[in-house]
């Protein structure tokens, strides 16, 4: 399996170290069972001068045996604790633009169900490698024992794996279907959680999404978990009554046969069974070790960025005068439509408006002006110079987006902590003194209105102390009087700070109190000036909606 030559490469000594443990337990494993067989099955006078002995074997067997089964599952854990990490690391370097793509709930069930599919898997791996290793060792007993009877026993164990195996394959196959109904189920969740008020006042919409979307998806898993669950179940009977089988055919082939006396059956007997649990195992743990490369395929399906141990300790780009943004085009595949060709040139201290219609490309052009969003051609530059490490492009920016995400940590310049003058500064200015709970530079309460989500949003920006600020559509969830507040009093105090404020904005009345108003037309971007800039009124503003 490709997942365990994975684990091979990246820890060959601990695995090989963990294979001879298996093997050292496989070989005291056969080696009782020879002594078994010539002190108290062969021989006729056994003394009580064995028992210790035997005793001490089973002790050292037990012993050998659960520290082999422990390395194991110590690697396999350590191995998917770095998988996760790893994982994790990869979605953050990653292009914003693939991440929407693959979708929150595919990431998501990859975090949980793949991660989880692999831990089981390699919890069970020691049964499966035990397995394997006791049958070549038992194999290689008994054929010093009985050569003809080992041919016998080997035909018939190979009939009984072979069978097994047929069966477990149909169980893998039923376990791929299985992890992509398990992202659309994700998807359903999502939508249940994310639109419950909706579903609540609509309970028609309610119904049709728990028949129609619902309870098809989750049919369709029960169907294919119910079949993996079949196939594995016969799997694990046919094995069990095979070996049952084997035992017959030896003893057969001893006295029915004369191939050998009863003594050497017993012994083959007493190895079969020896044999059988872990076989058993072997077979039971197939399902969880292809169950997690169907989770391995799916985590490398993603197409992350590669994964890099450190994060970029880049300083960021300080003295800069002008930015511009030159011939930049953006295209979005599957809607066909376009962004660009942008021309624009911000100066430092700027107080610039981007306005336009729903779907014109204002979001768009916000996430190219960070860096987020990758242009298919055009060029950015910093006081004519073009950028070449994007990542420290982005250490310019500090954003609070439409779709504003909350952290519980107030964080300065790099990593260092925020001042508490100046958290307190902001507190009053965003009358959130009373509202927010904070310990040190932690915020304690986040179950917050939206306005105040916005300004506790606002503030968490601002702590970053970096030179340019991007304002998506900032004041819509603020109520009339603080929206004023906003952008009379807010927006000039930032500016004369030295903040260069890109906002995102619907209110016309405001306008006046841009440096610079833009408007953005079907993916096309204007600066509107002298009588243009007059009638910029909301009307204006929706007379164009047809773009994203």
């Amino acid at each position: 399996m490709e997942l365990l030559s994975v684990v091979y490469k990246q820890y060959r000594w601990p695995f090989i170290a963990v294979i001879v443990l298996n093997l050292l337990s496989a070989a005291l494993g056969i080696g009782i069972i020879a002594y078994i067989n010539h002190e108290l099955i062969v021989s006729i006078n056994a003394s009580v001068a064995v028992l210790p002995t035997f005793l001490g074997l089973l002790l050292l067997l037990m012993a050998v045996t659960l520290a082999s089964q422990l390395a194991l599952t110590l690697l396999g854990h350590h191995f998917v604790w770095k998988l996760r990490g790893q994982f994790i690391k990869r979605i953050l370097d990653t292009h914003i633009q693939r991440i929407e793509q693959i979708g929150s709930a595919q990431l998501l069930a990859g975090l949980t169900s793949d991660v989880r599919n692999i831990t089981i898997a390699f919890v069970r791996l020691p049964e499966l490698i035990q397995g394997i290793i006791l049958t070549i060792g038992s194999a290689a007993y008994l054929a010093w024992l009985s050569p003809g009877m080992l041919a016998v026993t080997a035909i018939w164990v190979a009939v009984t794996i072979i069978g097994g195996w047929l069966l477990v394959s149909r169980v893998y196959s039923h376990m791929a279907k299985l992890r992509e109904t398990e992202d659309r189920l994700y998807a359903d969740y999502q939508t249940v959680i994310d639109g419950r008020k909706e579903l609540a006042l609509n309970r028609s919409r309610a119904q049709q999404i728990y028949d129609t979307v619902y309870q098809e998806d989750a049919n369709a898993y029960r169907h294919h978990i119910v079949r993996a669950d079949t196939f594995h179940l016969s799997a694990v009977n046919w094995s069990n009554i095979m070996m049952l089988g084997a035992i017959g055919m030896v003893f057969f082939m001893a006295n029915g046969l004369g191939w050998a006396n009863t003594a050497v059956a017993a012994t083959y007997s007493l190895m079969l069974l020896f044999l059988r649990t872990p076989l058993l195992q072997a077979v039971g743990a197939l399902p969880t070790l292809l169950s997690a490369q169907v989770a391995f395929n799916k985590l490398r399906s993603f197409q992350l960025a590669e994964w890099r141990e450190h994060f970029s300790a880049s300083s960021a780009i300080a003295d800069w005068q002008t930015l511009e943004l030159r011939d930049l085009v953006f295209h979005y595949g599957e809607s066909g439509f376009n962004v660009g060709p942008i021309n624009l040139t911000l100066k430092r201290g700027e107080l610039v408006f981007l306005i336009g219609g729903n779907g014109s490309g204002k979001s768009t052009l916000a996430m190219l002006l960070t860096g987020l969003y990758q242009p298919v051609s055009g060029t950015i530059l910093l006081d004519g110079e073009a950028i070449t490490d994007i990542e420290r492009y982005r250490q310019l920016f500090s954003a609070v987006f439409t779709d504003v995400h909350l952290f519980d940590r107030l964080i300065g310049p790099g990593t260092q902590p925020t001042s508490p003058a100046l958290v307190q500064q902001w507190l009053e200015r965003l009358k959130m003194q009373d509202k927010l709970k904070l310990e040190g530079n932690k915020v304690l309460n986040l179950q917050l209105s939206k306005g105040q989500s916005k300004r506790l949003a606002l503030l968490l920006a601002a702590a970053e102390q970096r030179d340019i600020l991007l304002l998506d559509e900032w004041a819509a969830d603020q109520d009339p009087h603080f929206r004023r507040v906003f952008y009379r009093e807010l927006l000039p105090w930032l500016q004369q700070s030295g903040k260069t404020i890109f906002a995102i904005s619907h209110d016309d009345h405001y306008f006046i109190h841009a440096d610079r108003l833009l408007e953005m037309r079907e993916g096309e971007l204007y600066e509107l000036t002298g009588s243009e800039r007059e009638r910029a009124t909301l009307d204006a503003v929706q007379r164009t909606d047809t773009g994203r």
